[in-house]
């Protein structure tokens, strides 16, 4: 049995997302970014919106989103983004934004994550940060199906793109208890169970959705400060020193840490190709399940790319959501 070889670029950690896109025509594409409104998302949209494309900030807060799209038309000159309100943790504003949208979809960024510092719910007594970064993004996705079919059919493929995380590394997904209604809590396990199934989303999306035209790839950004940790406990925040302390992973700026959205976005290395787990805009390594992260901070998990766990996943979430 033959190792396929991983998907490589010439891009690089230090990349941005200005350099990954230097000499590529977006006009004509059509792009939303979920949590566009700051740190890696805006930088997302700005870079996308610099070489025009036509993007959507799809925002909780769309007074943050209006200044955002003024930051990015001032600085761009290019065609100001359209701002869309939606909670990825409140289903009704996830329908309603799929039943407004018309016409196709090139380019879904699904970049929005959300962190707590202890147990919250949503109204459904989801566990919010896997309510958030998962089901929300499920859903929106799968909603905006038929309109990234169109976008397939317009432009010959429709990509999805699903921001993980390193954090995946601590946690698989835990089916008998999703929601931590028996388990105790520990906000860094469900973070991390929310990246893994970001990940486990793009692997059976591109198995869905293949032969639509539609394939997805899930992107680790990498070290980034950003309003994501506004909300970590004084024990995450240790955690995350120590991670840096140790060489487990270095900051990166918001245009370095944009660089492999953009790759999975448009990299010419990953047309028609999902299922991919990238970090610093490379296929990433895959390393076994009780892999140290500190021997191992940019590799991807077994069971992060495991076919059988996210086709699983999939039919759970579209179990939940029909409930």
């Amino acid at each position: 049995m033959t190792t396929r070889e991983r998907i490589s670029t010439h891009f690089t950690a230090s990349s941005t997302a200005e350099d990954v896109l230097r000499d590529i025509d977006l006009a004509g594409v059509r792009a939303i970014v979920t949590g566009g409104s700051s740190g890696i998302g805006i930088e997302t949209a700005r870079a996308l919106t610099a070489v025009g494309a036509e993007v959507t900030l799809a925002v909780r807060n769309t007074v943050a989103g209006e200044a955002a799209a003024d930051a990015i038309e001032n600085s761009t000159r290019a065609i100001r983004p359209r701002v869309v309100h939606l909670d990825l943790a409140v289903m009704i504003t996830i329908r309603r934004f799929v039943a407004t949208w018309d016409g196709p979809l090139h380019l879904l960024i699904n970049n929005a994550g959300l962190v707590t510092g202890g147990l919250e719910r949503t109204a459904e007594g989801w566990e919010l940060q896997f309510a958030t970064n998962h089901l929300g993004h499920f859903a929106l996705a799968t909603g905006l199906h038929d309109a990234l079919t169109l976008g397939a059919s317009d432009r010959d493929e429709a990509r999805i793109v699903s921001v993980s995380s390193t954090a995946h590394m601590r946690s698989g997904v835990d089916f008998d208890d999703l929601h931590f209604e028996r388990r105790s809590y520990d906000p860094q396990i469900a973070y991390a169970q929310s990246k893994t199934a970001n990940s486990l989303f793009a692997v059976e999306a591109t198995r869905h959705w293949a032969s639509d035209g539609i394939v997805a790839n899930a992107v680790n950004p990498g070290g980034v400060a950003t309003g994501l940790q506004r909300n970590f406990t004084t024990r995450q925040k240790e955690s995350l020193d120590a991670a840096e302390a140790a060489g487990v992973f270095t900051y990166k700026t918001i245009e370095q840490g944009a660089a492999t959205s953009i790759v999975a976005a448009v990299a010419p290395e990953f047309a028609h190709s999902g299922g991919h787990y990238l970090d610093d805009a490379q296929e990433a390594y895959t390393v076994p399940n009780d892999a140290d992260l500190a021997q191992h901070p940019h590799g991807v998990k077994e069971w992060a790319l495991d076919p059988t766990v996210a086709k699983n996943l999939w039919t759970v979430s579209t179990d939940l959501l029909r409930a």
